[in-house]
C-alpha cells in the first residue's frame, strides 16, 4: 500500500521537492512575504479526481479526443488568490445532488468580471452513446455570482459537443464544436444526407471553431479543417490564435493557426517543422496557446498521450519565427524560436521530471514574470514509499515517478519562486487555473462584408478566389529550367513546351460515423490515408505559372499542378486551405515536400520571383498582348480582368474552372503557334459513364467530379474498340475463349475480369490485381488419370529448401511485373508507359481515358469516392 512518511507532511514534502528541484527557490511560509497586491483578484480552477481506472491504474488523456468525459470535476472560485480566501463551488448544484459531471476549458473575460467554460452533465444511465449529455458552454459573472449556460434551449446545445469558449473583443465568444452548422448545409448541396464528419483517423466527430453572440445566438462556423480545432485564444491584433490538428495524407501533427473572427485569412501561424523539442526529442504537440504580456506566445507542449495530465509551458518568439529554426525573412537560424516558460527543468516523458509537472499556466498581466499555474512536485516511488526526488533516490535502480500532487501556485520565474494558494491532495488534480483580473483589451477586428470588404458577387455566388503568382516559385526559387520569364515568352517557349498546365482543384469527402452510413474499407484504395476525395475543377496555368481561379467557399480544398496529359507534378499538397465567399487569397507559390519555410504564413513568405508583366512591351499581334499593361500583374490576373472585351478575339477568362481540362492559347502568336497548343481533355469524349456532378451547363461552387472504379474505371477493360476483339479483358483474363474457354496465364499476369478469387468480395478482382502483388500463376498440366492431358490454372510455388525435419520449404514466386497501378498517383504508376507514345499499347486507350485514370490515381484511386455510394456492412 502506497503512504506518506508519517513525520512529512505534504506542504513541507512540497518544499522539500521544490528546492531540490530549483536550487534554493522557495514558496510560502519559507521566509517570502505574500503579495496582498498580486493576489487581490479573483481565481477560478477546475478540480477533479485523478483519473483511475478499475484496478487503480492512471487513465490516459488524448488531445485528439476533446469530447472525452471525466466525471468528477468541480469548477471553484475564490475572491482573492490567497490560501485563506474561502472557495466556492459554483458547479455543484446544477444537476441533481450526488452525479458527477465535467468542467473544463475555463476562461476569463478582458475585465475581470466573468469566466466561461465547459461543462458536460453527468450520464444517463443505460441510455446509448448519442442520447447522451453533450458539452456545453457556460459563464459565471463573479460580482453577481450568477451561473448560466450560453445556449438557453436545450434543444440547440445539445447539437453539438461545446467546448473552449474564449472571449472575443466585441463581447462575441469564440468556441470549438463538432456542430460544423455551415458544413452540414454544403452536405445537402451535395445530394447527401446531413450528419458530422468524422476527424480523418476516424476517431470521433471532427471539432471546428464557431463564433456566437454572448446570448447564444447567430452561431456561425468560420473553419472547415477535416480534423479538429482547438483552444481559440485571442492576440492582441484581434486574430484567434487555435490549435489545428493536420492529419491529411500521412500527415498527423498539431501546428499554431490564426483566423479573424470572420472566418477570413485561415494562415498557418507557427510551428509545421518544430514538433520534435520534447525532451530528448520527443515528438510533442503545440496545445492551449495564448498571449503572454511579453508579446510571445505561451503554449503547453505534450505528447499526443498521456497519463500524467501535464505539459510544459514554454515561450514562443512567434512574432520573428515561423518554426523553431526559421526566422521570417531571414530563413534558417541556429537560436531556437523558444525559451522554457516555468524556468525549471520539466519533462514530456514518463522519467522523472525533477522540476515537477504542470497541469495549467495563466499569464499574470501585471508587468510581473509571474503567472498561475496547477503544479506537482517531482515524487518517486521507492519500496511503495511516496519519497522526493533527491539526488540519491533517483539513483535508485528502476525508480519510477509516483502519481502527481497538483495543487494550485503563483510562480515567480524571474525570482524562481512561488507561492501556494490551494494546497495539494492526494489523487486530487487541479486543471484550468485561471485569474480574473482586469487585462487588456485586443483589437476587435470588424467582420469584413460583401461589398464593402468582399467581393459581392461572388460571394453571392459561394465561391471565392485563389490567386498564384507563379507555380515555379518554390520557397522564393525560380525552379524552372530556363527562368519564369523565359517560359512567360510565346517568342521563347511555346505552349507545349511548358511543363506545368492545370491546376487542379480537390476537395475532402466528410466521412459519417458508422450510425449514418456503416461501410466497411472496402470503399478505400491502397491509400487508405487518403480517405475519399471529389475534384472540384480545373483551371489553366498561365505561361508565368500564374492562376487565378474561382474555389468553393467554406469547403477544406487543395491543389495539385498537372502536366499536359492531367497528371500531378511532384507530391500531393496536404494541406487543407479554405476560403469564405467572396475572400480573395493570394501566394506566391509553392512548397517543396522537406521545405522548412512558412508553408502559407500571411506576411512571412519569401517575395515573389514572378514581379508580373513579363511581356511588357512585347510586339505580339494577338489581343491580350496588346492590353497587357499594369505593371506588376500576372498573366492571369490580367487574363482575368480582361475577360468580356469586345476584342477579345477567343475567350480570355480563365477565372472560373472547369470540370474538364481545357486551356486555350491566346497568347501565342498565331502564326507560329502550334496545333497541340489548345488542349482539350473534356469527359464527354468517354464512351463509359462521366463522373462529373453538378457541372453542367457551366460550373458552379456545386460541381463534383465523383469517381468510383466499378462505376468511372472498370467499364474501359470491357469496352468495345472499333476492332470487337480488340479489348483489355481479351488479354489479361484466365479463360481462353477461343480455345474453349481453356484456363490460360493472363498477359502480364494481370486479370482485369470482374470474376475470380477476390481479396474482398466488395472489390472485383481487377483492382487487386492493378494495386497489390500477385503471386505467379502458370498452366499445370495433369495427365494422371490416363484420358489425356487436362490443364489447369495454379500458382507457381517452388522449394528453396528443407526444413530441419527435411521437409521442403515451398515459397511462392511473386509475379512480375508487379502491380501496374500506385495510389501514390499517376507518375509512380508503370499502367501510362504502355500507353504513352511508342509504348506496346499505344494508341488502345484514348487520351480521355487515360486522364480520368490518371486524375483518379493522383486523388488516391479509391474504390469509391462517396459513402452513400460504398456497399454497407
Amino acid at each position: 500500500m502506497i503512504f506518506l512518511r508519517r513525520f512529512i507532511t505534504i506542504l513541507s514534502l512540497v518544499a522539500v521537492m521544490f528546492l531540490q528541484a530549483c536550487g534554493g527557490g522557495s514558496i510560502g511560509g519559507s521566509g517570502q512575504e505574500p503579495d496582498p497586491v498580486l493576489q487581490d483578484f479573483p481565481l477560478a480552477y477546475v478540480k477533479r479526481p485523478l483519473p483511475l481506472d478499475d484496478d487503480g491504474e492512471r487513465e490516459t488523456s488524448d488531445i485528439r479526443s476533446p469530447a472525452d468525459f471525466f466525471p468528477g470535476a468541480v469548477l471553484y472560485v475564490r475572491d482573492r488568490a490567497s490560501p485563506s480566501a474561502d472557495e466556492r463551488a459554483i458547479t455543484i448544484g446544477v444537476f441533481e445532488a450526488g452525479e458527477l459531471y465535467d468542467v473544463k476549458d475555463i476562461e476569463a473575460s478582458y475585465d475581470g468580471e466573468k469566466i466561461v467554460f465547459a461543462m458536460r452533465a453527468p450520464e444517463i444511465e443505460n441510455a446509448d452513446e448519442d442520447e447522451q449529455p453533450t458539452w456545453n458552454i457556460w459563464e459565471y459573472e463573479i460580482s453577481s455570482a450568477t451561473l448560466r449556460r450560453i445556449i438557453t434551449s436545450d434543444i440547440v446545445a445539445e447539437e453539438g459537443q461545446d467546448v473552449a469558449p474564449h472571449y472575443l473583443p466585441d463581447g462575441r465568444i469564440v468556441f470549438a464544436s463538432t456542430r460544423q452548422e455551415r458544413a452540414r448545409a454544403i452536405l445537402l448541396d451535395e445530394n447527401k444526407p446531413q450528419f458530422t464528419t468524422l476527424d480523418e483517423e476516424r476517431r470521433e466527430e471532427a471539432f471546428a471553431l464557431h463564433v456566437m453572440n454572448e446570448d447564444g445566438s447567430e452561431i456561425r462556423q468560420i473553419t472547415f479543417n477535416q480534423s479538429h480545432d482547438l483552444d481559440p485564444s485571442v492576440l492582441s491584433s484581434g486574430y484567434i490564435l487555435f490549435t489545428r490538428w493536420d492529419a491529411a495524407g500521412a500527415r498527423n501533427a498539431m501546428h499554431l493557426y490564426t483566423i479573424r473572427p470572420d472566418g477570413t485569412e485561415l494562415s498557418l501561424f507557427y510551428g509545421r517543422h518544430s514538433h520534435e523539442i520534447g525532451t530528448d526529442g520527443e515528438t510533442v504537440q503545440f496545445t492551449d496557446a495564448r498571449e503572454a504580456p511579453s508579446g510571445q506566445v505561451l503554449s503547453l507542449i505534450r505528447p499526443f498521450t498521456n497519463d500524467r495530465y501535464d505539459a510544459s509551458p514554454i515561450l514562443i518568439d512567434a512574432a520573428i519565427y515561423t518554426d523553431e529554426f526559421e526566422q521570417i525573412g531571414i530563413g534558417t537560424v541556429v537560436q531556437s524560436a523558444h525559451t522554457n516558460a516555468a524556468g525549471v527543468n520539466v519533462r514530456t516523458d514518463d522519467e522523472p521530471s525533477t522540476g515537477g509537472r504542470f497541469s495549467s499556466v495563466y499569464p499574470l498581466w501585471d508587468g510581473t514574470d509571474r503567472m498561475m499555474t496547477s503544479w506537482s512536485p517531482c515524487r518517486l516511488l521507492v519500496d511503495e514509499v511516496i519519497v522526493a526526488c533527491t539526488t540519491d533516490n533517483l539513483a535508485i535502480e528502476d525508480v519510477v515517478e509516483a502519481n502527481p500532487l497538483y495543487g494550485v501556485w503563483i510562480r515567480d520565474v524571474g525570482s524562481d519562486t512561488q507561492l501556494p494558494v490551494v494546497l495539494p491532495e492526494e489523487n486530487i488534480v487541479y486543471t484550468d487555473v485561471v485569474a480574473a483580473h482586469p487585462r487588456t483589451r485586443p483589437t476587435a477586428l470588424i467582420d469584413k462584408l460583401p461589398g464593402i470588404d468582399l467581393d459581392a458577387t461572388l460571394a453571392d455566388e459561394g465561391v471565392a478566389i485563389l490567386d498564384i503568382r507563379s507555380v515555379y516559385d518554390f520557397d522564393g526559387v525560380d525552379t524552372s529550367t530556363n527562368g519564369i520569364g523565359v517560359l512567360a515568352d510565346p517568342a521563347q517557349t511555346l505552349a507545349a513546351e511548358r511543363p506545368a498546365r492545370f491546376l487542379r482543384l480537390t476537395k475532402a469527402v466528410s466521412i459519417p460515423d458508422d450510425d449514418v452510413q456503416d461501410f466497411n474499407n472496402s470503399a478505400f484504395g491502397p491509400q487508405i490515408n487518403q480517405l475519399m476525395r471529389e475534384i472540384v475543377g480545373y483551371a489553366p496555368i498561365e505561361p508565368d505559372g500564374s492562376v487565378r481561379v474561382k474555389v468553393p467557399a467554406d469547403v477544406s480544398f487543395t491543389v495539385s499542378v498537372l502536366d499536359a496529359n492531367g497528371r500531378r507534378i511532384g507530391g500531393r499538397h496536404q494541406n487543407w486551405i479554405q476560403l469564405r465567399p467572396g475572400e480573395t487569397r493570394t501566394c506566391n507559390g509553392c512548397h517543396t515536400a522537406d521545405s522548412e519555410a512558412s508553408h502559407g504564413r500571411m506576411g512571412a513568405e519569401f517575395v515573389s520571383i514572378n514581379q508580373g508583366s513579363q511581356l511588357t512591351g512585347q510586339p505580339f499581334p494577338n489581343t491580350v498582348a496588346r492590353l497587357w499593361t499594369d505593371a506588376g500583374e500576372t498573366m492571369a490576373q490580367t487574363r482575368a480582368r480582361h475577360s468580356g472585351f469586345a476584342d477579345c478575339t477567343v475567350d480570355c477568362a480563365a477565372t472560373t474552372p472547369s470540370a474538364d481540362i481545357e486551356y486555350t492559347d491566346v497568347w501565342t502568336d498565331p502564326l507560329v503557334r502550334t496545333p497541340d497548343a489548345d488542349l482539350f481533355l473534356r469527359y464527354a469524349g468517354l464512351t463509359t459513364p462521366s463522373p462529373a456532378l453538378n457541372c453542367e451547363p457551366e460550373w458552379s461552387n456545386r460541381c463534383r467530379v465523383v469517381i468510383h472504379y466499378e462505376t468511372h474505371i472498370h467499364p474501359m477493360w470491357d469496352l468495345t474498340r472499333p476492332d470487337p476483339d480488340d479489348t483489355c479483358t481479351a488479354c489479361h483474363t484466365i479463360v481462353d475463349v477461343a480455345n474453349a474457354n481453356a484456363p490460360r496465364v493472363p498477359d502480364a499476369q494481370l486479370d482485369l475480369t470482374d470474376d475470380g478469387p477476390n481479396d474482398n468480395e466488395d472489390r472485383f478482382k481487377a483492382y487487386r490485381e492493378l494495386f497489390f502483388a500477385d503471386i505467379q500463376q502458370v498452366i499445370d498440366v495433369d495427365d494422371s488419370d490416363g484420358d489425356g492431358d487436362t490443364t489447369e490454372l495454379i500458382d507457381l510455388i517452388i522449394e528453396v529448401g528443407l526444413d530441419d525435419d527435411g521437409n521442403p520449404i515451398l515459397q511462392p514466386v511473386t509475379a512480375t511485373p508487379g502491380p501496374s497501378m500506385s495510389g501514390a498517383g499517376a507518375a509512380q504508376s508503370n499502367f501510362f508507359s504502355v500507353f504513352d507514345p511508342g509504348g506496346t499499347h499505344d494508341g488502345r486507350l484514348d487520351p480521355e481515358e487515360l486522364r480520368l485514370i490518371a486524375e483518379w490515381l493522383d486523388i488516391g484511386a479509391q474504390y469509391y469516392n462517396n459513402p452513400f455510394d460504398a456497399p454497407t456492412n
